[in-house]
């Protein structure tokens, strides 16, 4: 799949290839919609995956739906294209799934002048309290939210997901090598459900300096390759 991204905006990461790899691993089907989609990579790679689901991709600054179904065009696949902030967002329609890989630098950390990059990467542009309250009010009774957040803070998480309402149905942590701490946390959550957590598996990004063998799967499972936007 080929990804055109803003030559000096945000452009997606190792975070988001985990969490698709995750999302892929729990399976998908209906209404899927992806929130913050920038570039609209993880949708659009699950849509190529998952022919048969109904994909919409939102995302609060235009540039970025626009990027998004061009690369959905070049790509062959088709997806609805939303411009809203999520946390502001109304529709009739509900959702099977929603998954997200949306900002969550905490509002002490150093910003970028960057407006683009700023908008991705701050939670103060989409609290998680937003995040999830919106996500509940959008999906089906039983629906699903599938999203990456920072691992350090778990314990916010878990809270705000019991708040909503949510039952935490999957959970995996990602370690950027062997013996290192966790610095990603990939989260399945399920509206209505009392199914029990299902922890999977740690991910280490690297061992002995190279990608680890999960790592390296999920990446060539993915199999994208990244262009430049035309400035």
């Amino acid at each position: 799949m080929i990804i055109t991204q803003p030559k000096n905006g945000y452009r997606y990461n190792s975070d988001t290839m985990f969490l698709y790899g995750f999302i892929r691993e729990g399976g998908v089907r209906g209404e899927v919609l992806e929130v913050g989609c920038g570039s609209g990579v993880l949708g659009l790679l699950l849509k190529r995956d998952f022919p048969k689901i109904s994909l919409s991709l939102l995302d609060i600054l235009e540039d970025n739906v626009n990027l998004a179904a061009a690369n959905a065009s070049q790509n062959g696949l088709e997806a609805e294209f939303i411009t809203a902030d999520f946390a502001k967002f109304k529709s009739e329609k509900r959702y099977d799934l929603i998954v997200s890989n949306p900002p969550f630098y905490h509002d002490g950390a150093k910003k970028s002048e960057n407006e683009h990059l700023r908008t991705a990467r701050y939670s103060e542009n989409l609290s998680l309290r937003e995040l999830v309250g919106s996500a509940k009010s959008l999906l089906k009774p039983r629906g699903v939210f599938s999203f990456c957040y920072d691992a350090k803070r778990i314990s916010e998480i878990l809270l705000c997901l019991a708040e909503f309402k949510f039952t935490l149905t999957r959970l995996c942590f990602v370690h950027p090598k062997a013996g290192g701490a966790a610095n990603l946390v990939l989260i399945e959550a399920k509206k209505s459900s009392k199914s029990l957590t299902q922890i999977l598996p740690p991910i280490f990004v690297f061992v002995g300096g190279v990608y680890s063998k999960k790592a390296a799967e999920i990446f060539a499972t993915a199999n994208t390759q990244s262009k430049d936007a035309a400035e």
